[in-house]
This record gives C-alpha cells, sequence and structure tokens, in this order.
C-alpha cells in the first residue's frame, strides 16, 4: 500500500506537510423526535393513502422534525416554511458548531475559513453570516456558503476544507451543514418521488472542524484526509434534485439513483483508490452517505463489500432518516466515537445531484 499520497502513484515527501485530519465532529438534531408509525399518522392525511407503503419500506424506524408534526398541515406556504427554516436552521447550526469546536479542542476565534452548506431552505446573508458574531468567529474569517450539492454535500465539504489546508497547513477549517427537509414536504403533490421523500427524509445539522496538517498532532483521534476526488455523471441531471417555484422546493428524483450508482460508481471507486495504489480491500472503514435501502445495497453489491461494511450507515438511516447533506457526517461521527485501529484506510461516500458523486479517502 502506499499512504499518506498526494498525488497519484507519489508518496509524500518529508518536507511537505501532513495532510490535514479531521478534528471534531458533532451531530444535532431538533428536540421533535417521531417513531415512523406516528409520522405515517400525522403526515397521511396530506400526503395521501399510499405514503404508509412507502413510509413503511423506507428503513427508518425514527427521525427528527424541525417542528412539531401537528404544526405541517397548517404552514401557509413557502415564505412561512423558510422563515421556520432560517429560525431552526441558526439554532441548530449554533449548537452543532460549539459542540464541534468543542470536540477539536479549538476556539471559534481560532477558525480562518467556514464553509457551510444545505439545500433545504434559503437564507441571505447566509447561516454561516448569521451565526458568525453568534459563536465568536473573527471578523476576518473567510466564509465559502455552498448551495444545490444536496446529499453530497457533506463529503464535498470535508474534500473542499481538504483542498483549502494543503495550500495553508496552518489554518483551521469549519464546515456547517444544516438540513431541514420536512420543511420542504409539498402537501398538494402525491407523486412517487414526493411520498418516497416524505417518508425516507429527517432533520439535523452537523459540523465538522480540520486542522492543517502543521497542527494536526499525531494523536489526533480522527482520521487524516489523504486525497479527494469529484464525478460528475453524463445526462443525469433529472435524476435528483429540486424544482423550486412558489409553492417552495420540489423534489425531483428518479428511479435511476440505483442505476446511476450500479452503472458507475464501482468503477470510480476502484479507479481512485488504485491511483494510490489501494484495492478496496485495503479499505477497513466506509463512510458512507444512506441515500436509501435500495441506493445502500447497491453500494454494497458494486463494491462487494463485508456483510457488516456499512451497518454506521444503515443505523444512521434507521434512527435519524436520510439527513441529506448531515448524513456522511453523521456516519463519520458514529466511526469517530469508535474508531478503527490506528494506520487504517477509509473511504467516504456520498452522491447527490447532477448526477454526481465524491470520494474522500481517509486515514486513521
Amino acid at each position: 500500500m502506499c499512504l499518506g499520497v498526494q498525488t497519484p502513484r507519489a508518496t509524500q515527501s518529508a518536507s511537505r506537510p501532513a495532510n490535514p485530519a479531521v478534528a471534531g465532529v458533532a451531530v444535532q438534531f431538533p428536540p421533535h423526535r417521531y417513531r415512523q408509525e406516528e409520522a405515517i399518522g400525522a403526515l397521511t392525511d396530506f400526503a395521501g393513502p399510499e405514503f404508509r407503503r412507502f413510509a413503511l419500506s423506507s428503513g427508518v424506524e425514527a427521525r427528527h422534525t424541525a417542528l412539531p408534526l401537528s404544526r405541517y398541515g397548517k404552514l401557509s406556504g413557502f415564505t412561512e416554511a423558510n422563515d421556520a427554516f432560517v429560525d431552526v436552521a441558526l439554532d441548530l447550526g449554533e449548537q452543532a458548531l460549539l459542540a464541534a469546536l468543542d470536540n477539536a479542542e479549538v476556539k471559534p476565534s481560532e477558525v480562518d475559513i467556514i464553509f457551510s452548506t444545505t439545500v433545504t431552505g434559503l437564507s441571505v446573508p447566509t447561516l454561516e453570516a448569521r451565526l458568525a458574531a453568534r459563536v465568536g468567529l473573527r471578523e476576518d474569517v473567510k466564509r465559502v456558503p455552498l448551495f444545490g450539492l444536496g446529499c453530497v454535500a457533506g463529503a464535498a465539504g470535508v474534500a473542499r476544507m481538504h483542498d483549502y489546508l494543503r495550500a495553508f497547513p496552518d489554518q483551521v477549517a469549519a464546515l456547517l451543514a444544516v438540513e431541514l427537509c420536512s420543511l420542504t414536504i409539498q402537501r398538494q403533490d402525491n407523486s412517487v418521488a414526493n411520498l418516497v421523500a416524505t417518508s425516507l427524509f429527517g432533520d439535523g445539522a452537523a459540523a465538522v472542524i480540520t486542522k492543517g496538517g502543521s497542527l494536526a498532532a499525531p494523536g489526533n483521534t480522527g482520521p487524516r484526509v489523504l486525497a479527494t476526488r469529484s464525478r460528475i455523471y453524463p445526462d443525469t441531471e433529472e435524476v435528483m434534485g429540486w424544482r423550486i417555484g412558489s409553492d417552495g422546493f420540489r423534489i425531483v428524483l428518479s428511479v435511476d439513483v440505483a442505476t446511476v450508482t450500479e452503472k458507475y460508481l464501482g468503477e470510480d471507486v476502484r479507479q481512485f483508490l488504485a491511483d494510490y495504489g489501494l484495492t478496496t480491500q485495503d479499505v477497513t472503514t466506509w463512510v458512507c452517505h444512506p441515500g436509501g435501502p435500495r441506493v445502500i445495497e447497491t453500494v454494497e453489491n458494486v463494491l462487494d463489500l463485508p456483510v457488516n461494511a456499512l451497518d454506521h450507515t444503515r443505523n444512521s438511516l434507521r434512527d435519524n432518516g436520510n439527513l441529506s447533506s448531515v448524513s456522511v457526517l453523521d456516519v463519520l461521527r458514529a466511526n469517530m466515537a469508535d474508531p478503527p485501529q490506528a494506520g487504517s484506510i477509509g473511504l467516504m461516500i456520498a452522491m447527490g445531484p447532477a448526477f454526481c458523486s465524491e470520494l474522500v479517502l481517509l486515514q486513521w
């Protein structure tokens, strides 16, 4: 194996700083938590009678919602839903960011750049700008808000922190992801896509703190980020996304998600690993976004994974639903809470609109 690499087929020079390292991860949820049966009872009135069938096959047993379930049928429209998004997102984002900083033993004033992502609400100024003074970020902190990446954004955010910290190894980067999927539910849409989304998605926020290679101590409990790769697949713009209009966010979700995953992901992962002298057998920790039961099974099949390789992924889906960009960070948090043996290789995988994937090579 060729570990700690910077470019394909080239080992890390002793004169170059070590790779950035994840120093802290935190995930926060709204206080409203419901078993799937409770959600079915509350949402069937406007989701329609077919909703129950989708909800029971979603792999979700419980999830959190931004508002009490009784409020969703009373929302007047997109404006009220988006106002609720901003209020709840700021509170959850603050909690997640402060908890991650505490886990990383980093002061807010030590953060040099903050990336933020969401695809379930709109806010200008963006969430990280509104939170800067609340959490104590410096006035000269650099901000990179990301919108439109959807489920892939958790992994993409980790990748972009890596890219930045390779250039500035003595700095600290933060990533904030907030997704309140329940506030996008369309009450007048009985399409299969909306029924699947209503049965599958949950709400939450996550934050990740990453230290540049010059700052990351050898005893850091989180993984170093060795390399990243982004991939956009041709002619897949209608596979996943939103149609945004006066009624808010209307889901675009094709049955081709699993098909595209099956067609491209296996080759992409194997080529990415091969460029760094690795194979799938060298990967012991899989940090995979839980798209849904069928997508999880497809990832297992195309990569020929051991039976328990995606346990953390399934557990996240079961306990919280699909949290969009937050989900893969929840899986990362679970792996950091029970870290693999030192030196173990990990791979973060997420997919999202475009249709696209993001791969992040890790080493504990």
